[in-house]
């Protein structure tokens, strides 16, 4: 299969760093962890005033109610504040969560430092999946964007996330805040090894018999015509279903064109949750951060877009290289 890595990557990150030591306050991609108001604020608001003061373009990504605590505090000045909740998983899936912000960096690039400066509220919902997939945003974020004229701190709040996300912060962030202080992270891991790391989260449909099974798809259009056959029987939402055709039918034409025969497919479905995984015998695999941008840049007439195209339209996506060959594990939420 087509696993072509990004065409911008960032340079190769340590796998651990010394924790404690001070780190140039205001830079990088920083995660604080706060349990009251009064500690939210006392990280964003030098932080944020920072910027402001420097002439950074200054952006708010969190929840409603974080975005109204922090302008309140900020007085007059939050009105040279911008509120973008499409920068994070609060308001997109990965892939345009890091369009936006591209989006806002090419804005950056014409202020008065060039700098963009950001305080996003992590909030991954409820579900385990969707904790894996916002650790995993999170860690890819350091190769994709780490390069780039941003400051970012992540806001961690224990009120509202469970344990296991609140853990994952230091693991994904290169600096932790707390207050004024910044530091470097004792358990920074770089996201070559932090991604593969995380355990695949398992749907209860995938502990029946799949609903579909095909060892050797014969051809690419058949194989499009029996999933399109087989999501229309079990994702009652017409929109739902034809993007999630699109992006399975992309990733089988991957299998087809960049892997080894025989491709397989087998789909599982149950009252909230459709599963499809595409296999093919390839051991072609080049990086985790492969479908968070497109393969071969924005232009998308030169292609690489299956993996990207699946990231945008399912929920979750898992590339699983394994000893017989490469399976690609896509699975939604019923709408």
């Amino acid at each position: 299969m087509d696993s072509t890595a990004p065409d911008r990557p960032s340079p190769a990150l340590p796998a651990h760093r010394n924790g404690g030591a001070p780190a140039p306050a205001g830079h990088g991609h920083a995660a604080s962890v706060v349990g009251s108001d009064a500690e939210l604020l006392a990280t964003a608001l030098p932080f944020l005033e920072a910027g402001l003061r420097e002439g950074d373009l200054v952006v708010l990504a969190c929840p409603d109610d974080t975005t109204a605590l922090i302008c309140d505090a900020l007085g007059e000045q939050a009105t040279r504040v911008e509120s973008e909740q499409r920068m994070t998983l609060l308001g997109s899936r990965a892939p345009d969560a890091l369009t936006m912000c591209r989006r806002y960096l090419e804005r950056a690039s014409t202020g008065a430092t060039g700098r963009l400066r950001v305080v996003a509220g992590i909030d991954f919902g409820s579900d385990p999946a969707d904790w894996h997939e916002g650790q995993r945003f999170e860690s890819v974020y350091n190769r994709l964007l780490g390069d780039a004229p941003a400051s970012a701190i992540c806001v961690y709040d224990r009120r509202r996330l469970p344990d296991q996300v609140i853990d994952s912060a230091a693991a994904t962030h290169p600096v932790l805040v707390r207050g004024a202080q910044w530091s470097v992270s004792a358990v920074f891991q770089d996201p070559v090894l932090y991604v593969p790391s995380l355990p695949i989260p398992r749907e209860p449909a995938e502990d029946g018999a799949p609903l579909f099974v095909v060892e050797d798809a014969r051809s690419l259009p058949g194989l499009r015509h029996q999933l399109g056959a087989v999501l229309a029987a079990r994702v009652p939402d017409r929109d739902q279903r034809e993007d999630l055709h699109l992006a399975a039918a992309e990733i089988a034409a991957n299998a087809f064109r960049h892997g080894v025969p025989p491709v397989g497919a087998r789909v599982w479905a149950d009252a909230d949750t459709v599963v499809c995984a595409i296999s093919d015998r390839g051991t072609s695999w080049g990086d985790p951060f492969s479908g968070f941008l497109p393969a071969h840049g924005f232009d998308l007439s030169h292609g690489g877009m299956g993996l990207w195209l699946a990231r945008k339209l399912w929920d979750h996506v898992d590339v699983l290289p394994g000893s017989d060959g490469l399976t690609v594990r896509l699975s939604s939420r019923l709408r």
